[in-house]
């Protein structure tokens, strides 16, 4: 881009081209770099996000947008620079990682009930985390580790008002993680589940 500002100032210059037929490739330069930039799309937080709109937000500035644009950058190179990277991600966040959920309740780190509807929300979502060995566990496994007691393991085998932690903001319920994932939709943007919110 900058061999093609050069190449015009020196036409310019040179009296090659009249100030008019200048502005006139200079605009439409622009108008073809705004059109492919809101094509390029980025990973953001819940949906897709246009070059053109973290260049108005001012997390790239218009020398990227135009080496983006004319291929001179890649998409890659541009996300895993620092202050692209940290508004589209995020930063760092403080790591908990090494002793389970149950033993975390145990210490008193974490409130019973939100622990109660944390495990339940595992459960949900593919099983206990197993953070010894860094992966999710059936249920019975995560109690036969000691992920658990007794107690627990009842509570998370009986749906009861227990586990039912998680509004529904439609029908005004009380329901456990997994009956709201039922209710929720797929974004067809992210390919998220969505919990639709009615408009009354």
């Amino acid at each position: 881009m900058e061999d093609k500002r050069r190449e015009l100032l020196e036409k310019y210059e040179s009296k090659s081209i009249t100030w008019e037929e200048m502005f006139k490739i200079i605009t439409t330069i622009i108008q073809e770099t705004e059109e492919k930039s809101r094509n390029i799309k980025f990973s953001g937080l819940r949906k897709q996000v246009s070059a053109s709109e973290l260049l108005k937000s001012e997390i790239i500035d218009q020398d990227t947008l135009l080496e983006l644009a004319h291929g001179t950058k890649t998409l890659e190179e541009v996300t895993q620079m620092n202050t692209v990277k940290r508004y589209l991600e995020g930063s760092k966040c403080i790591a908990d990682q090494k002793i389970s959920l149950f033993q975390a309740m145990q210490k008193d780190l974490i409130v019973k009930d939100h622990g109660i509807r944390l495990l339940e929300a595992q459960i949900a979502t593919g099983g206990i985390i197993d953070p010894v060995h860094s992966h999710r566990v059936p249920v019975e496994v995560a109690y036969k580790r000691g992920y658990f007691d007794k107690e627990m393991n009842q509570i998370l085998s009986d749906p009861s008002d227990d586990t039912k932690g998680f509004f529904d903001p439609n029908t005004h319920e009380n329901l456990t993680y997994l009956q709201l994932l039922q209710r929720a939709v797929q974004d067809p943007d992210t390919g998220l589940l969505m919990l639709a919110v009615t408009q009354k």
